[in-house]
């Protein structure tokens, strides 16, 4: 759902600055076609990891942080932050930096389902927009070797539940309810452009 956390203000063209250094974002937005740059938040994320949120509501106010951070230094420009959340059995995983906390994670959500919470949050100098998308993971039940191979080849360190789905990841899966696959790779694409659009941008 895109909700308005400002005022309702007619918005004119403004420069678009992605508040991230992530590659999957950054190709991710290509395909929708507006000129943008790319800047890291440099936030520290760690005291709002330390409160006991749940895991959308966490992902949200990471997005804003970071999209507020970047507003600070732009400020008549649109900054676009967005934070994912892995969630299993009450649990958020992050990601994994190496193989042996990759392993160990897919070991966990072998056999079982697990949630991706996406939020995205947009700063403007008229209006801040916010909105989430959430997806839902169905694991097959994965031998230690299988894991091992796929870690080698696909090496998802960098990556929230240690699994590249638009790469050899897919194959992990027995079932995906989502409403948008980019939203999985880390920026939903389909409800972004319509708040784009809502705020007067047309690519």
């Amino acid at each position: 759902m895109l909700k308005s956390l400002g005022k309702d203000k007619p918005l004119i063209m403004k420069k678009i600055i992605l508040a991230s250094t992530s590659k999957y974002r950054k190709a991710l937005f290509d395909q929708l076609g507006y000129p943008f740059e790319c800047e890291d938040p440099q936030v520290d994320e760690s005291p709002l990891k330390e409160l006991a949120l749940h895991p959308e509501e966490l992902a949200l106010k990471l997005s804003h942080l970071k999209a507020r951070a970047v507003f600070a230094r732009h400020l008549d420009a649109l900054v676009i932050g967005s934070d994912q959340v892995c969630y299993l059995n009450n649990e958020v995983l992050s990601k994994p930096k190496n193989f042996e906390i990759a392993k160990a994670q897919l070991k966990k959500m072998s056999g079982k389902a697990h949630k991706l919470f996406t939020a995205v949050s947009i700063c403007t100098p008229e209006k801040e927009l916010s909105f989430t998308n959430t997806t839902t993971l169905h694991m097959r039940v994965l031998s230690d070797l299988e894991i091992e191979k796929y870690l080698n080849a696909d090496e998802p360190y960098d990556c929230a539940g240690s699994y590249k789905l638009e790469s050899l990841g897919i194959r992990l899966f027995s079932k995906i309810e989502m409403s948008d696959h980019t939203s999985i790779i880390g920026l939903p694409l389909i409800q972004l452009n319509n708040a784009l659009i809502e705020l007067g941008y047309h690519s």
